[in-house]
């Protein structure tokens, strides 16, 4: 039975010891977090996780740790494909899949990896679809790495129409298109959730079911709010809607090592090394701790008064 996915689904970092490996307890310390926040879902072995960087035993390691830590309180989706030919990427998915996670998801850029064109992306999509375990939900991402791949109406039409998807991570980061897939998927399992800050308060307006981007791995307590108590008080939520845009600018700035400076002032964990990031990020983004500090205090701003109703 496909499982749905949608409301609030961070993004996952994945700590590391200063020996370069996993940090697990971090890991479980960060699950916990995220669910304390209000996650509805978790996305683990995704491009913010530096699934691209990690080895194979070690996507599977953690999709299946993030799993057990979840407890079934809320579901794990992960990827976790990043080769190029369709065999090492169902062997990649299929290994992802023994592990139990509750949805995998799909990248569209490993689809028609070689930019073919024409049926090649629903002949790739196919080619798996019949390879991979019938009953486990599946998703898809419009990862940026190694280049952003979107899909066409007509390939998300089939998605959607197969009953396999529960959920697209939208990253056209384009309004107008939000709503298109949004009209164009009604009536379909298929749920569109936008990664795009600068639209997300519109965006979930217009139907979007949720949202992905990778400033959950800051505030998803506030993004939670927008989504599903904005209408009691839509002028704050309007506010609210700018400030988290505003913030999310940060991005560029080292991300996701800027995410682990950010755990690590919340005891999260001790360990800030990213295998994507291997510079200083306070040495090359001047004031960046000055800007950390203001991001926090917004979000403790907007925390109170939305406490206060």
């Amino acid at each position: 039975m496909l499982k749905k996915i949608e409301g609030i689904v961070p993004v996952m970092i994945t700590p590391f010891t200063e020996s370069g490996k996993i940090d697990y307890p971090g890991v479980a310390r960060l699950v916990e977090w995220y669910i304390a926040n209000g996650s509805d879902a978790l996305f683990a072995v995704c491009q913010s996780s530096e699934m691209q960087f990690l080895s194979l035993e070690e996507r599977v390691e953690l999709a299946a740790f993030v799993k057990t830590a979840a407890a079934g309180r809320v579901p794990v989706i992960a990827s976790g494909h990043v080769s190029e030919s369709l065999e090492d990427q169902c062997a990649e998915l299929s290994a992802i899949a023994a592990t139990g996670v509750d949805g995998m998801v799909l990248v569209t850029n490993r689809l028609d990896a070689k930019k073919e064109g024409g049926t090649k992306f629903i002949d790739d999509l196919n080619w798996l679809l019949e390879r991979l375990p019938k009953d486990l939900t599946l998703g898809l991402y419009e990862c940026p790495a190694p280049y952003r791949r979107l899909l066409t109406d007509d390939e998300l039409l089939f998605c959607a129409s197969s009953g396999r998807f529960a959920i697209l991570k939208d990253v056209s980061c384009d309004l107008e298109t939000v709503k298109r897939r949004v009209a164009l998927t009604k009536d379909t399992p298929l749920a569109i959730v936008n990664a795009n800050a600068a639209i997300a308060y519109d965006a979930m307006k217009a139907g979007s079911r949720g949202f992905t981007g990778v400033f959950t791995n800051f505030h998803p307590d506030l993004y939670k709010w927008m989504l599903t108590k904005s209408a009691s008080n839509p002028a704050l939520a309007d506010e609210l809607s700018v400030y988290l845009a505003l913030s999310a600018m940060a991005e560029p700035m080292g991300y996701p090592k800027l995410a682990k400076l950010y755990h690590q002032r919340l005891g999260t964990f001790s360990c800030a090394d990213s295998r994507v990031i291997n510079f200083d990020i306070r040495e090359r983004f001047w004031a960046l701790d000055a800007l950390m500090d203001k991001i926090v205090e917004g979000t403790e701003h907007f925390r109170r008064r939305i406490a206060a109703g």
